[in-house]
């Protein structure tokens, strides 16, 4: 890799072989000094208990959290995001008291405010008019400790409406809060057709944070065809300087195309 800029591990979907708690030292062990979460608990209010063992395996391992995600339903059942979805809007803000707590004692600011999907019945400008009040609302929340939320277009869920650059920046010129932003995920991003380059010159300021995978496959850079060094040295030359979330798919020696 050709660009200067530093990586954060996503512990939800790398080091999956240990439990969640292990995973921090085991980023550390590899020599990582940050590491980012999707929302790592089944429920979006956890018990206390359960908030003071993530915070002290993050602490315990000598890792940053450099990234968290607010609580976005049931994932593994296909659910990703409350933020338009009518009826958790006290799910969403209880959810905010617990990242705002979590954001304050590891010094995390950024987090990652998935949408959610299309409701059956719901109309979508419905939905868009509420998400605009929760990303307003959870960018204040969030703001209180200077953190910054950011909004992900995603792909392989055919009923999350965010499949491009330019439909997350239309959300987010709608919340109209100045600490939100885009991520820019160059896997979701190419898999969905989004000319990459250009987003990153048209876009390089309002970018919040950055993940990489390959494709296809999702696997770690190298195992497909996305020419991501490039891309990330362009992101630099034009101005970024966050880090980068190794966010991808990798059974054994998952960062050895770094030691290459």
């Amino acid at each position: 890799m050709t660009h200067g800029l530093g990586y954060t591990v996503n512990c939800s979907i790398l080091l999956t072989d240990l439990p969640l708690l292990e995973r921090p030292a085991a980023a550390r062990a590899a020599g990582f000094d940050a590491v980012e979460f999707w929302w790592p608990f089944a429920e979006a209010v956890p018990a206390d208990a359960e908030v003071e063992g993530f915070v002290t395996a993050i602490e315990d391992a000598g890792v940053r959290l450099t990234g968290l995600n607010l609580a976005a339903g049931d994932m593994p059942a296909g659910d990703r995001g409350l933020i338009s979805w009518p009826g958790r809007e006290k799910e969403l803000r209880d959810n905010l008291d617990v990242v705002v707590e979590i954001g304050k004692r590891l010094g995390c600011l950024i987090f990652n405010a998935l949408y959610g999907n299309r409701i059956e019945g719901v109309a979508p400008e419905r939905q868009d008019e509420l998400a605009a009040e929760n990303l307003a609302h959870a960018a204040n929340a969030v703001g209180t400790i200077g953190g910054r939320i950011v909004v992900e277009p995603v792909s392989g869920i055919d009923a999350y409406p965010l499949k491009t650059a330019a439909d997350a920046l239309g959300v987010i010129d709608r919340a109209a809060a100045g600490n939100v932003s885009l991520l820019a995920d160059f896997y979701h991003l190419a898999v969905n057709g989004d000319d990459v380059p250009s987003v990153i010159s048209a876009h390089a300021e309002r970018i919040g944070h950055v993940q990489i995978a390959d494709a296809p496959g999702r696997g770690a850079p190298g195992t497909g065809e996305l020419p991501l060094d490039d891309w990330l040295t362009a992101l630099e030359a034009a101005g970024y300087s966050g880090l980068v979330g190794l966010e991808y798919k990798a059974a054994e020696d998952p960062f050895a195309w770094l030691r290459r």
